[in-house]
Parts: C-alpha cells; sequence; structure tokens
C-alpha cells in the first residue's frame, strides 16, 4: 500500500541528519513509500541547511522527495498538512514523524507495518504509554504537563486518549481528503482537532504504545505552548 509520510521540521538542521539517514534506509523496507520533509519557514539559512540534508541523501533513497520549504512558519499542524497535501493522488496513508529522532526508525517501521496490514477504516496514533514492554525516557515537567494536558482533553472533549500529542501518525488518506476543510487548527494543537473530525466521520482511532526516548533540543516552551495549546481545546470545544 501506497503511503507519503512527512517530517515536519522548524529549525531542526542539527538533529535531522541524526534520524533521516537511518530512517530513510528503515522504511525502504515498507516499499510504495515517499518521504517528504517540510521545512516550516525556519529562515534562510535553517532552511538552506536542511535542503542540503535532504538533497545529499535522495541519491541513494529515491524515496525521498525534494524539501518542501514553506515561505512563513505555519505551525507544526501546517507544516504535516502542506506535506501531505502534497502528496501523490493514489497514495492510500498519510503519516507524519517529529523530526528530532524521539521515536526511533524502528518503531516507525512497526507502528508502519501495524496499519499497513489494516483496514482503511482505522488511523493509528503512537502513544507514550509503558505498556507491553514499551520503555519511554522522557524529562518529568514534560511528562507532567502532558498527563494535565491530556486531562483538559478528555474532559472537554469527552475523548479517552491517553497521548494526543506524540509525533507518529498515520491515517487513511482518503478520510484526510475528506474533512481536509474542517481542520482548523495549525500550532501544537491540530493533533486533538484531527482526532476530532476523524472520530467524527466514524474513523477508529488507535493508541500503539512506543518505545520513546526524549531528544535535546527543541524549541518548544512548555508554559507557553501548554496555555496556547489549552486555548486551542477551548476553542475546538466551542465548535462541537
Amino acid at each position: 500500500m501506497k503511503t507519503h509520510l512527512v517530517i515536519p521540521c522548524f529549525r531542526e538542521a542539527t538533529r535531522l541528519p541524526h534520524f533521516l539517514p537511518g530512517l530513510c534506509a528503515a522504511m525502504a523496507k515498507l516499499g510504495g513509500l515517499t518521504v517528504q520533509v517540510v521545512d516550516d519557514g525556519s529562515g534562510e539559512n535553517e532552511t538552506e541547511a536542511t535542503r542540503k540534508i535532504v538533497e545529499d541523501l535522495r541519491s541513494s533513497h529515491p524515496a525521498l522527495s525534494p524539501l518542501l520549504a514553506l515561505p512563513h512558519n505555519l505551525g507544526k499542524g501546517g507544516a504535516v498538512y502542506a506535506g501531505w497535501d502534497s502528496a501523490p493522488s493514489d497514495v492510500e496513508w498519510l503519516a507524519f514523524v517529529d523530526a528530532d529522532g524521539s521515536i526511533s526508525a524502528r518503531e516507525v517501521i512497526r507502528v508502519g507495518e501495524t496499519a499497513l496490514s489494516s483496514p482503511t477504516s482505522q488511523a493509528f496514533f503512537a502513544s507514550r504509554v509503558k505498556m507491553l514492554g514499551r520503555k519511554v525516557d522522557r524529562v518529568f515537567k514534560r511528562h507532567l504537563m502532558g498527563r494535565i494536558y491530556a486531562t483538559l482533553v478528555s474532559e472537554l472533549l469527552r475523548i479517552p486518549v491517553y497521548d494526543s500529542q506524540c509525533g507518529l501518525k498515520i491515517v487513511p488518506a482518503a478520510a484526510y481528503r475528506q474533512i481536509r476543510d474542517r481542520l482548523t487548527l495549525s500550532g501544537f494543537a491540530f493533533d486533538v482537532d484531527l482526532l476530532v473530525q476523524l472520530l467524527r466521520i466514524g474513523i477508529q482511532v488507535q493508541e500503539v504504545p512506543i518505545d520513546w526516548h526524549e531528544v535535546p533540543g527543541g524549541t518548544i516552551q512548555l508554559v507557553r505552548d501548554s496555555l496556547r495549546m489549552a486555548r486551542d481545546v477551548w476553542t475546538l470545544r466551542r465548535t462541537l
């Protein structure tokens, strides 16, 4: 089954080289795959550095598409959706994974194989939950903020989800195209909007426990971005 995997990047030229080569090599085993790195308006120097990383790999990894460079910062969700919107028309699955390498190529493959062997009436959200022998190495304050946010999502939206924000998701392409015009959030809370809209059209969303190892160097500011995400969830609640 054909799959289009997007890697959204905002100032990730330092961390991406440690993740992308191994991911491309591993993903070749799945077949029928295209990989699209999307630079989310990182600035001229960062964008060109990211472009060079991608171009240096393309000769040995033909499934890797040229860099999609956005002229302005759209937010993580905006970058993911720009990548999905650029997917070949015949793909059956759309996916994204964070660029930092917190989710290993091995785990991306494992979740991908689960999705590709399942009907396209389901979507798969990776989850940082210590179940089924999975190992989650996460800074405590990030874990705490994640649990507070998950509780907020569950209470305000009445969705029993453990981890809506983990950076690996795989959704049926047909379902995404059906809900595309309804997706209004493009920041870090876009995952919740995506989840809500998928559930609205009857897509079953499965949380898949994964191994996760925190990699330092991200641009997220916990208090500021948590407040923004809470605001976005409240905004989404008012539309239901």
